[in-house]
């Protein structure tokens, strides 16, 4: 901070500053929160909290914050980008969008305006749009004032999803050039699933886990990247240790609560009646544009939406948190693993209520739809929210993909996730969850009958002309050969199975957790044993 600053803002503000940049974030809120309370109109003590709450993602304070500071001065162009980048942390990319229209307006050529829009485009799925951008921005590079590392990262991210895999892989490696220990370019190298590492590459990285200032965040990307490096490898003892290792590391930034989830999925199941949807029957929107895929994360369900995405019919789009998003406002205040006015609060909605609700659902996801009559909506947690779909779009299609819990649960464990998905960082919290998640779809099963079409991955494996069939018959639409043939289907697909799904169908996903089986004892203490063949029990235990 400079010493001229001290001279222009406030003592406290520059104290603030001063701790924020020395990583002292609590003591750095309790201070702006004092201030803030001797001087309600700051908007620069507005926007250094807002900043420490996005960091510990408080995003809703952290949003009520920046608008208050925007509503009183709407020039304060630094706040504005704060709320910029808020929207983009809460995967409201078009909401972001506009924030960085009036910023670009002022300043067109501003090269981290130009670049959060790339980000935000590719997030908003038009990755064309953003490739354009970032190739633009890349031909005017200033290493002086952009991150180069984290530029190439986000192509490299953006290219991955185009299924541009050749320029990926370069983009990711220059980020290593511009950042060596760069453990996310790393790990989106690893995270294509088709990338084999070299030897060079291979001795470096484990050179760098040794290396004694290596960031935790760094730290534990590369952990993950040494773990599938020693898998392609077929050294599996060196592969688990890896993987345990970095999901050790990672499951101390996360909160999960096994016993708080379980607890939700009763008080769910308790509340969800027969009688209940009975009472209730016939209201809410009667659309039936969406088609929901849940389940779980690694289950087969990018696999699913690929199949939809390439009838005529269907517009594949994207992991939508609008679902999500009503639940959350629902609930209200609370904090997790506390008693809400969610899921209540949905028997105390009006007929009309629940018809502006999932009206509303199709309004606000109209953005990411081209012109097909039907659209997915892969969101794989929503199987949480059935009843909520249920109840604002009965005529709303579900399918639950599900994979046999071995292969599942192991490939979550693998697997870094962006954002979301605490669960997966240990084995006992993935077989954990993958049990509650079995007992509220068995739920859902029996108090709405034949609604959610169960999707199994292995049986689309052995037929798939069979399961195309099938699932085109429950949503009542044609069967198409493309159908089949979904790996031709050119589109942009954003999660871990982006290349997988470019692929024919084939089994390589089965069993890989069968190296590791001595290792995953956790899972056998944790999962239903009769959701798993005797066989494989006896080779966990052996």
């Amino acid at each position: 901070m400079s010493p001229d600053l001290k001279k222009i803002i406030p003592e406290k503000l520059y104290e603030a500053s001063v701790l924020i940049a020395s990583n002292k974030q609590h003591k750095a809120e309790k201070l702006l929160r004092e201030y803030l309370f001797e001087n309600p109109l700051d908007v620069n003590a507005m926007k250094l909290l807002a900043d420490i709450g996005i960091r510990q993602r408080a995003y809703f304070d952290a949003g009520n914050l920046l608008t208050r500071a925007l509503d009183i001065e709407p020039e304060y162009d630094e706040a504005r980008l704060s709320y910029a980048n808020l929207l983009h942390a809460r995967q409201l990319p078009f909401e972001s969008l506009k924030q960085l229209e009036i910023l670009l307006e002022k300043n067109p050529k501003n090269i981290h305006y130009l670049n959060l829009k790339a980000v935000n485009l590719a997030q908003a799925n038009k990755h064309a749009e953003a490739l354009k951008l970032f190739r633009e921005i890349k031909k005017g590079f200033n290493s002086k004032i952009l991150n180069n590392g984290q530029f190439y990262l986000q192509f490299g991210h953006t290219l991955r999803a185009n299924g541009d895999v050749k320029e990926a892989i370069e983009a990711y490696l220059e980020a290593i050039k511009c950042k060596e220990g760069y453990g996310e370019a790393y790990w989106g190298l690893a995270n294509l699933k088709t990338y084999k590492f070299s030897q060079t590459d291979f001795e470096r990285i484990k050179r760098l886990l040794n290396d004694k200032n290596c960031k935790r965040h760094d730290y534990f990307h590369l952990l993950f990247s040494l773990g599938k490096a020693e898998e392609d490898r077929g050294n599996f003892k060196n592969s688990i240790a890896a993987y345990m290792k970095g999901n050790q590391v990672k499951s101390k930034e996360v909160l999960w609560n096994v016993d708080e989830f379980a607890h939700e999925c009763k008080k769910i199941k308790s509340f969800f009646t027969r009688e209940f949807f009975e009472k209730f029957k016939n209201v809410g929107s009667d659309l039936s544009d969406p088609i929901f895929v849940v389940g779980l994360p690694r289950s087969g369900s990018t696999l699913i939406e690929q199949i939809l995405a390439s009838h005529s019919l269907i517009d594949g789009t994207l992991e939508l948190p609008n679902i999500l998003s009503l639940a959350h406002t629902l609930r209200g205040d609370d904090v997790y693993g506390k008693e809400g006015r969610y899921p209540k609060i949905i028997e105390e909605l009006s007929a009309d209520q629940r018809e502006s609700f999932g009206k509303a659902y199709i309004d606000e996801t109209s953005i990411h739809r081209k012109s097909a009559p039907l659209f997915t909506d892969k969101m794989p947690n929503n199987f949480r929210h059935i009843a909520l779909i249920y109840s604002i779009l009965p005529n709303a299609k579900i399918i639950d993909a599900r994979r046999y819990p071995l292969d599942c649960c192991f490939s979550m464990f693998k697997q870094l996730f962006a954002q979301g998905q605490e669960f997966t960082y240990g084995l006992r919290e993935a077989g954990s969850y993958y049990n509650s998640y079995i007992k509220l779809m068995n739920h859902w099963d029996d108090v709405l009958p034949g609604k959610v079409l169960r999707v199994n991955n292995e049986d689309v494996i052995d037929d798939l002309e069979g399961q195309v069939r099938r699932i085109l018959q429950y949503i009542d639409i044609p069967f198409e050969e493309s159908c089949v043939s979904f790996h031709k289907t050119k589109r942009s697909v954003r999660t871990a199975s982006s290349e997988q799904v470019r692929q024919p169908i084939n089994k390589k996903g089965m069993g890989r957790w069968k190296p590791y089986a001595k290792h995953l004892k956790p899972l056998l203490e944790t999962v239903d044993n009769s959701l798993l063949k005797q066989e494989d029990i006896n080779l966990i235990n052996s």
